[in-house]
């Protein structure tokens, strides 16, 4: 059911039928509804339980309860609307080893997504980077781009996100 979601809330709405608003929210009644239409019927406390219990907590109702949204990864186009925040002064990105050499010369991208994704600790960045082969966790010198007035927000879930990271300031954590 979480990938499912992820897959409505984050890339294709459309795909079953519905339309996100600016900030990435739609009713929960009418997700319930276009699942259903479309082969997956859900019930609210299922739905709940998937929101209070994935692991990376990737999607969020707003304070009423009444409309949900991925927290971020999109590939549509959504407004989040996090505030801008000073990040720590190092934070770490899991990617796949067959991609380390591109990424030191490259640095990091968004690609397909809104933002590129940042965690706080080692241990998640490796199981994120851990889904797609053998992971390696790089270093980011958030401070050093916050100095050279890179912008950061911070997620509803905790996961920090920046428009790119130079290759400058990456490193292979040890």
């Amino acid at each position: 059911m979480s990938k499912r979601l992820s897959y409505v809330l984050r890339h294709r709405p459309e795909s079953v039928g519905i339309r996100l608003d600016d900030a990435g929210w739609v009713a929960v009644d009418d997700l319930l509804t276009a699942l259903a239409a479309t082969g997956l019927p859900l019930t609210r406390e299922q739905l709940d339980g998937v929101v209070a219990t994935n692991d990376k907590r990737r999607f969020a109702y707003d304070p009423t309860g009444c409309r949900i949204r991925a927290s971020q990864g999109h590939s549509v186009a959504v407004e989040l609307g996090y505030a801008a925040a000073q990040p720590p002064p190092v934070l770490f990105h899991g990617t796949v080893d067959r991609a380390v050499c591109s990424v030191l010369a490259e640095g990091l991208h968004a690609g397909r997504r809104h933002a590129v994704h940042l965690s706080v600790d080692v241990a998640t960045a490796r199981a994120v980077g851990a889904r797609r082969g053998r992971p390696v966790v790089l270093r980011v010198d958030a401070a050093g781009m916050a100095a050279e007035g890179a912008v950061f927000t911070r997620s509803a879930n905790g996961v920090w996100l920046t428009a790119a990271v130079p290759a400058r300031h990456l490193a292979v954590a040890g």
